[in-house]
């Protein structure tokens, strides 16, 4: 018999614990809960979650510390709680190797929307695309190297091509600027988020029914981007 997912949340707030370990819980899944970096990383080693819902504002360990070194021995997702504003720790977390991130305050059925792609996503972490993705009227054959819209065929350059395809393998996860540039042009690009603005613009205008409100290729303002997982 399988197991149910386990769910590690570290928070230090008790609020917090209370409100969501229940919910989780409703939704049937195992909750472990830690307080602090230092419980967290013992009982990431002694529980191993299937998955980590990990607070940045730890009172021992920095989150990104502990996102950090839970992810030199797993690649367990993590998803990120952060407070409204704090951009700046959200992109360092996503670049240490956390899978997603939820602002608080937010609500449930958010939260565990993001709970529920990070676990499908695990399951296919890492893998090569092939055949054909599906996306409404939008259709990405990898094999091909051929995107189309309905019938008609969607003239893309190979660096568009790359940088859709790397979006689509993380199919509702957020990709940090640097994450992208480093994976398009090399590390000697992260500094220069010009590039990217202007791949992904001629890519919204390629792909987008309507570029200037896009339903594929979506911005998280001051941290990156991501490919929406909600047409599947």
């Amino acid at each position: 018999m399988t197991r149910p997912v386990l769910i590690l949340l570290v928070d230090d707030e008790v609020a917090i614990q209370k409100a969501m370990a229940p919910l989780l819980r409703s939704r049937g899944y195992t909750v472990a809960v830690a307080g602090s970096g230092r419980e967290a990383l013992e009982a990431f080693e002694r529980e191993q979650p299937d998955l980590i819902i990990l607070d940045l504002g730890l009172p021992d360990i920095d989150g990104t510390e502990v996102c950090r070194r839970v992810r030199e021995r797993s690649e367990t997702p993590i998803l990120i709680l952060s407070a409204r504003g704090a951009e700046h720790e959200k992109v360092v977390a996503l670049d240490q190797g956390a899978d997603d991130y939820v602002t608080k305050p937010f609500g449930p059925e958010e939260l565990m929307a993001r709970v529920r792609a990070a676990l499908r996503r695990s399951l296919g972490r890492e893998q090569t695309l092939h055949g054909q993705l599906q996306r409404a009227d939008l259709t990405i054959d990898f094999d091909r190297r051929r995107v189309l819209r309905g019938e008609t065929e969607i003239r893309l350059t190979p660096k568009e091509f790359e940088l859709l395809t790397l979006l689509v393998t993380h199919s509702g996860r957020v990709l940090t600027h640097r994450a992208i540039l480093k994976a398009i042009w090399g590390s000697h690009s992260v500094e220069q988020p010009e590039h990217l603005r202007v791949l992904i613009g001629q890519l919204r205008k390629k792909i987008e029914p309507d570029p200037s409100h896009p339903q594929y290729l979506l911005t998280e303002p001051w941290v990156g981007y991501r490919f929406s997982a909600e047409l599947e």
